[in-house]
C-alpha cells in the first residue's frame, strides 16, 4: 500500500498520495457521481432480492471513487472496455440510469435491448465497448481495438479494466507485450479490490504488486489509492496522455468492495474486524466528510443531494419495470454482424420441416 506520508520509497514508480485543490464544484461533482453509483447498486442488490435481475450480478461497492476517477479522465471519443462489474462505469459513462437497469432486469430498454444482462452491458453512441464475462476476455478485445487507432491514425485512446486475479492469465501477458511492442493508444488498469473471489492477491500472484509487472514490457506502471477519486484521476490522466502519444501504461487502483464477489456471496472469507475496517475506509463518506470540512458543501445540501439521487434512482427502477421483455421473434436479430445464408434461427419449440419444405 501507499505510505502513510505519501512519498514512494527510492526506485519505486507509484504514484505520490497529494492533495491536490480542485474547484469545489469538481469535487461536489465527484461526490455525486460516487453517490449515484453506490445508491444505484444497492438498488441493483434489492432488485436481485426480488428477482428482478437473473444471472449473476456483481457490484461496484466500494468502489466509487475508482470508477468515478478512471472516468473523469476520458474523452467522449475514447473507447472503455470492462470486466463484468461494469454498471458504475456505465453510469459513469453518461449512460441513463434508466437504461443500464432495464437492462439488469432484461428488458428492451436496456442498453444492450435486454441481451445482454448485468455482465455485459454495451453501447456505442457512449464507447463503452462491453462487460465481459470471461475473466480477462476484454483484453484481447481492447488490444485490437488500440491497434485499429493505431493503424488508421486516430486519435483515440482505450482503456481496458480488468480484476486483479486477470494478471495470472496468458491473455494479460499477450496483450501487454503487443501494446508495448506496437506502442499502441491504451491504458491497462488493475481494479484492485484485493480478492479474486474469496482468494487475496498475496495468495494468487507472485508478485502482488500488480503494477510492478509492467517492468516486464519496459511498460510504465503506476500504482495509486483507489479510495481518493483525485488522485485516480490525476494518475488516470497522465496515463491517458501518455497513450495518445503511443504510450501504453500499466494502472493499479487499489481499493476493497464492501461486499461480497457477487451479490449471493456472503463474504465469510472476512472476519467481523476487516469488515468494520472497510466500512471506516468508504470512500464516499470520506469525501463527504472532505467536503463539509473544506466548506464547499453543508449537511442540508448532501442531504438534498442524496434525496436527488435516490429519487434518481428510483425513477430508474420504475422506467425498468414498466420497459417490456424482448420479443421471442427477435431471439436470433443480432447472430451475425451482417445477414449469413442459411442463418438458423429455428426456436426449440418449432418443427424442423415446415408444411412447404415438406
Amino acid at each position: 500500500m501507499i505510505p502513510d506520508d505519501g512519498r514512494p520509497p527510492a526506485g519505486d514508480r507509484r504514484t505520490r498520495r497529494r492533495k491536490p485543490q480542485p474547484k469545489q464544484s469538481e469535487l461536489v461533482g465527484h461526490y455525486r457521481q460516487m453517490l449515484l453509483i453506490r445508491r444505484f447498486e444497492e438498488r441493483a442488490a434489492r432488485a436481485y432480492t426480488e428477482a428482478k435481475i437473473g444471472g449473476y450480478c456483481h457490484l461496484n461497492l466500494g468502489e466509487e471513487a475508482t470508477v468515478t476517477g478512471l472516468s473523469a479522465a476520458l474523452s467522449p471519443t475514447d473507447y472503455l472496455f470492462t470486466s463484468y462489474r461494469e454498471h458504475g462505469y456505465a453510469l459513469a459513462r453518461g449512460i441513463a440510469a434508466g437504461r443500464v437497469m432495464a437492462e439488469l432486469f432484461g428488458r428492451s430498454d436496456g442498453v444492450s435491448k435486454g441481451w445482454g444482462g448485468s455482465m455485459h452491458l454495451f453501447d456505442v453512441e457512449t464507447r463503452l465497448l462491453g462487460g465481459y464475462g470471461i475473466v480477462g476476455g476484454q483484453l484481447p478485445l481492447a488490444t485490437g481495438a488500440a491497434f485499429a487507432i493505431a493503424y488508421r491514425g486516430g486519435s483515440e485512446v482505450v482503456m481496458c479494466h480488468l480484476g486483479d486475479g486477470s494478471t495470472n492469465i496468458g491473455a494479460f501477458h499477450e496483450s501487454l507485450n503487443l501494446a508495448a511492442l506496437w506502442k499502441l493508444p491504451i491504458v491497462y488498469v488493475v481494479i484492485n479490490n484485493q480478492l479474486g473471489m474469496g482468494t487475496t492477491v498475496e495468495h494468487a500472484s507472485a508478485e502482488p504488486e500488480l503494477y510492478k509487472r509492467a517492468a516486464a514490457y519496459r511498460m510504465h506502471g503506476e500504482r495509486v489509492d483507489g479510495n481518493d477519486v483525485l488522485a485516480v484521476k490525476e494518475a488516470a490522466e497522465r496515463a491517458v496522455a501518455a497513450a495518445r502519444e503511443g504510450r501504453p501504461t500499466l494502472l493499479e487502483t487499489v481499493s476493497s468492495r464492501l461486499r461480497g464477489h457477487s451479490v449471493i456471496d456472503p463474504a465469510a472469507y472476512r472476519t467481523k474486524e476487516e469488515a468494520a475496517a472497510l466500512r471506516a475506509a468508504d470512500p464516499l463518506l470520506a469525501l463527504a466528510d472532505q467536503l463539509l470540512a473544506n466548506g464547499a458543501t453543508t449537511a442540508s445540501e448532501l442531504e438534498a443531494l442524496d434525496e436527488s439521487v435516490t429519487a434518481e434512482v428510483a425513477a430508474a427502477v420504475s422506467f425498468a419495470d414498466a420497459s417490456p421483455e424482448p420479443d421471442v421473434a427477435t431471439l436470433f436479430d443480432y447472430n451475425y454482424a451482417t445477414p449469413v445464408p442459411n442463418d438458423l434461427k429455428r426456436l426449440p419449440a418449432d418443427p424442423l420441416f415446415t408444411a412447404v419444405d415438406a
